[in-house]
């Protein structure tokens, strides 16, 4: 054997050896991220650092919260460039977004962080006909577009009840105002009748009442955890979140 053979050899090996593990069985597992109304991606700001440090690969969406089919279109967007498999994670108006944007065939399992999962054929609207207003939707403040905004106020008392006053102010203005029509648009396809899901309720929610949390998780068959939080336990408990997000990561095999 020559020496430049040796060498190159020797190299192989040693890089072989400092590949990371994900490398020699195929692309890595990647998080899809999909923030809801009233939020933007920096919502799960606490979360992301969790899952990439178990060497996961995450990707927040940007949603543009101006019609469910400009969400889905947003989040297919981000799985399709994703090289391995996908677990789908959707917050609050998130949920309806990923359980259509779901059915991609990367994605392997879903995630749902007090959010809505409507059964086919249904909007998020059609879930409260019949049912007095929550008392949250005093605190809306539309514009000229037909856009709405949670009064900072309404964030505090309603949305992040649970977060110090500097981290309820910065989701005040933050957040991302959807456009009003999107609750009542009809969910087209349903992920959740395929594929496992993972539910966590937060029972202290000011803006979906918990009950309804654990109702639409028992219709979907997901796996449930309750966390005692207000609508953003991805900010105010992310290590549970995490975990939640983490588990369903490990049942994709």
């Amino acid at each position: 054997m020559s020496l430049s053979h040796f060498l190159i050899s020797g190299t192989a090996v040693l890089m072989a050896m400092a590949a990371p593990a994900s490398a020699a069985g195929g692309p890595k597992k990647t998080v899809v991220l999909v923030h809801g109304a009233f939020a933007d991606g920096s919502s799960w700001s606490k979360v992301i650092p969790l899952l990439e440090a178990k060497g996961l690969n995450v990707v927040a969406v940007q949603n543009p919260l101006s019609s469910l089919a400009a969400d889905v279109d947003a989040t297919r967007r981000v799985i399709d460039a994703q090289p391995g498999p996908v677990i789908l994670v959707g917050h609050s108006w998130g949920g309806v977004v990923i359980s259509q944007a779901g059915v991609d065939d990367k994605v392997k399992a879903l995630v749902y962080v007090a959010a809505f999962a409507p059964p086919k054929g249904l909007s998020v609207n059609d879930l409260g006909k019949g049912q007095p207003p929550l008392p949250w939707a005093s605190a809306l403040q539309p514009d000229s577009g037909g856009y709405v905004r949670l009064s900072a106020e309404g964030v505090a008392k309603y949305f992040a009840q649970d977060l110090p006053p500097q981290e309820i102010s910065l989701i005040a203005a933050t957040q991302g105002p959807p456009f009003a029509g999107i609750f009542d648009e009809k969910l087209a396809a349903a992920a959740y009748e395929s594929k496992p899901s993972f539910y966590i309720v937060a029972s202290q929610d000011g803006m979906i009442p918990p009950v309804a949390e654990a109702a639409m998780a028992k219709a979907i068959g997901a796996e449930v955890t309750e966390l005692a939080t207000s609508h953003v336990p991805m900010l105010s408990k992310p290590r549970e979140v995490a975990d939640v997000i983490l588990a369903a990561a490990d049942s994709v095999k």
